[in-house]
């Protein structure tokens, strides 16, 4: 599970979609109470700051949509409370950067 904290027009297309996926599932475990990945860290770590994962959704989308792909799969914004910045990270962003170089895709970092 991973909520990339790298400026999403560096990302792969693998990783863009990745990445919206797993917002989606960081979303619906936190506002719907759901069980399964709920004391994982890359969810915890949203936890008080959903304003800030939609904001995220809506970078995601909109290189999405500059890429091409369709979206279909908005946020309830009236879900979007909490803080509006994340300052808590599971790997620091140079980190994120050093993983995504050694995965050998795409993604410009």
């Amino acid at each position: 599970m991973r909520v990339w904290d790298v400026a999403p027009e560096r990302l792969c297309d693998k990783h863009l979609l990745g990445e919206h996926r797993e917002i989606h599932a960081v979303w619906t475990v936190i506002t719907e109470g759901k069980k399964g990945y709920s004391k994982h860290p890359e969810t915890l770590r949203w936890v008080g700051r959903l304003k800030a994962l939609y904001l995220r959704h809506e970078l995601v989308v909109k290189e999405m949509r500059r890429r091409g792909f369709a979206h279909n799969s908005p946020l309830d914004i009236r879900k979007a409370v909490g803080s509006s910045s994340q300052e808590m990270f599971v790997n620091t962003v140079e980190e994120q950067v050093r993983m995504l170089r050694l995965k050998g895709c795409s993604c410009r970092v």
